[in-house]
């Protein structure tokens, strides 16, 4: 066992929603690699035990808390789980999350409700269960774990999309409403495309098979930026550097931005391999895809991804630019 002096958060309780895998598995790890006390939530009991499992072998107290943050009973029972377990809660975590990918009309509307429940009910459910508890302590943090789609439109996505420009909203409204308590704090981290099991979880109503888009990026780097604001704190932070592209490209050219998602979906669904359309993990959960990856990463040269952001903000630019010319010689 690592001396405390030499494990960071050994005094700190943070609690992680959406924990089984993907981003909230690294999470978990990587605050246990620093001593934090851990209280774990998802659906799925048994990965949750054996995320414990892991946990505990790096030196860390861990607990699984079984959680369904659709279900508005679960998160009040999940603060005071993590109450009953170390007294206090230093950091709370939101971070499940989901999407449903088709045709708006074609995705049932109960999927897009279900995106919603998960991705933004489901935030604010864990933010207004664990705030009383903060204001009682008189100081803590809480992270979101949003997306670039918070900023960027995605086409095919649009429940997805309505969910985290809607949880950024509330994010900055909650954050000003709480300026009176200097010490309560919210963070939220903008993840580009990630390695994660995301997309074997989400609904698929398009019947092509779905992964992300490049570059993407490891789930440990998300992982490290949710930690890092821990010791650091700030209101919102990128995690993988397309991100930035995204962001500043929608804010400057926002219908050249729509346009160019749209078709670059288009033209992967065209020739994308047909795979059988299902609600995924949208409203019940299974073992697939309980690792921290989801196998999509591929071997590449140390500055391949820089290379192509520059390659894709440069091709951007002159396109902008070429067509600016063009009006005016019009």
């Amino acid at each position: 066992m690592e001396k405390d002096a030499q494990r960071p958060l050994a005094d700190k309780v943070v609690v992680i929603t959406g924990a089984s895998s993907g981003i909230g598995r690294a999470t978990a790890l990587t605050f246990a690699q620093q001593g934090a006390t851990l209280i774990l939530a998802a659906r799925r009991k048994e990965i949750l035990e054996q995320l414990v499992a892991d946990c505990m072998q790096r030196g860390s107290k861990a607990l699984a808390v079984p959680t369904d943050v659709t279900q508005p009973q679960d998160l009040p029972a999940l603060a005071e789980a993590a109450l009953a377990l170390a007294g206090k809660i230093d950091v709370w975590v939101n971070n499940a999350g989901s999407g449903a990918i088709g045709e708006y009309e074609q995705v049932p509307m109960a999927a897009h409700e279900q995106v919603i429940q998960i991705n933004l009910l489901g935030y604010m459910r864990g933010a207004h269960a664990v705030l009383p508890i903060f204001k009682r302590q008189e100081y803590g943090l809480l992270i979101n774990t949003v997306s670039l789609g918070a900023f960027a439109p995605m086409p095919y996505g649009v429940s997805y999309a309505a969910s985290k420009y809607g949880l950024r909203g509330f994010s900055e409204a909650l954050r000003a409403e709480l300026l009176k308590y200097p010490k309560i704090r919210i963070s939220d981290v903008f993840p580009a495309f990630i390695d994660t099991p995301g997309f074997q979880h989400g609904g698929n109503y398009i019947g092509k098979k779905l992964k992300p888009a490049p570059p993407v990026y490891d789930a440990q780097l998300v992982a490290d930026t949710i930690v890092e604001l821990v010791h650091h704190y700030k209101p919102g932070v990128m995690a993988g550097g397309f991100g930035y592209v995204a962001r500043i490209s929608n804010s400057l050219f926002p219908a050249l931005t729509r346009k160019l998602a749209a078709r670059f979906m288009e033209k992967y669904f065209a020739v994308a391999e047909a795979v059988p359309v299902t609600h995924g993990h949208l409203f019940e959960s299974s073992w697939v895809g309980t690792d921290v990856s989801g196998g999509w990463q591929e071997p590449k040269k140390p500055q391949a991804g820089k290379i192509a952001l520059a390659v894709a903000g440069a091709a951007a630019l002159l396109y902008v630019v070429s067509r600016n010319g063009k009006s005016r010689n019009a």
